[in-house]
């Protein structure tokens, strides 16, 4: 009898003690500070050769973070050098034309083609004489005949390359030499700005949190090197159930208060959205129903210099 007397007294002392505490209108809510998070990543793969950064260091944009070793970067820029040296060369001979030594040439081969099928044209008349009145074999008629034809064949060779020559490359043949030189040009321009990766450089300012790697580790394309906050970017999120979400407004000024420190501040709603999962939320103990809606609110402070020394994550509770 008495150990049920007793039971009884606790359960009801239980049930008035949460009855007390959802009745009791002035109950805090608890939120988290937090910043914005930025992170920094190589665009090449290599691997780290110095480090210039520590963590907890506030960096400014354009400093240098770490460099790397992509010596498979320099091997291209190598290679195409070697690339645009050639197309050049190519575009500039496609340009000029023939050498004088190479007119020279092909003059000094025109004049013995042209001394040859002279001399083959005088064979093949006398031959032809010959063979009317048959003092000649048609085996032997056949074979002038044969020199005659290559000998005109050779000659007319040499005469379409001359002229060519004297006329000039033709138009088709430089633009094709310029294109081979801007691609091997844009080539070369690529591998230049591959090897200007190599050092990772912060595009804003940062407070750096983690550093992922150290020196002589290989860092691959996109991985985050550097992750941290950017400076002054301090909020907080709150997470209401829908009993209570009729309180708060977006633009509406709210009290806070720091959970160590007793630092009070204050700040502007500037978003509330609902949250999908039961698992967002940011109070640690919520006091309602697991069917209620839940909803966060994003608090930006009125003055953020005043908050900048809370730690990201630590407790702040909405009056």
């Amino acid at each position: 009898m008495k150990t049920y007397i007793v039971k009884s007294l606790f359960i009801a002392s239980a049930l008035s003690l949460v009855a007390c505490k959802s009745d009791n209108p002035d109950q805090l809510t608890e939120g988290k500070t937090k910043k914005e998070i930025v992170s920094f990543a190589p665009k090449v793969t290599g691997r780290i050769l110095k480090i210039f950064v520590q963590e907890g260091q506030t960096v400014k944009a354009g400093d240098t973070l770490a460099m790397l070793d992509v010596p498979e970067v320099s091997a291209k820029i190598a290679q195409a050098k070697g690339a645009t040296a050639a197309a050049t060369a190519q575009a500039q001979m496609a340009k000029n034309g023939a050498t004088a030594d190479q007119l020279r040439q092909l003059k000094a081969k025109q004049k013995g083609l042209a001394e040859q099928f002279e001399f083959a044209q005088k064979s093949y008349k006398r031959a032809s004489n010959m063979f009317k009145d048959s003092l000649m074999s048609p085996q032997n008629y056949d074979e002038i005949f044969a020199k005659y034809q290559g000998a005109k064949a050779q000659l007319d060779a040499v005469n379409a390359e001359l002229h060519d020559v004297e006329i000039g490359t033709r138009i088709e043949k430089i633009e094709m030499a310029l294109g081979q030189e801007d691609q091997a040009r844009g080539a070369l321009q690529e591998a230049n700005v591959a090897y200007s990766e190599r050092y990772i450089i912060a595009t804003n300012d940062m407070e750096i949190e983690t550093i992922s790697l150290n020196v002589g580790e290989l860092a691959t394309a996109g991985y985050a090197l550097f992750n941290g906050y950017i400076p002054n970017t301090t909020y907080f999120r709150f997470t209401i159930p829908e009993s209570k979400i009729s309180k708060y407004q977006k633009g509406m000024t709210v009290n806070m208060k720091s959970t160590y420190g007793n630092q009070e501040f204050s700040g502007k709603i500037i978003s509330i959205k609902q949250l999908t999962k039961y698992a967002d939320i940011t109070t640690a103990f919520p006091d309602y129903q697991p069917e209620d809606a839940v909803y966060e609110i994003k608090v930006i402070p009125t003055d953020r210099a005043k908050v900048n020394g809370l730690l990201v994550n630590s407790s702040v509770t909405l009056k």
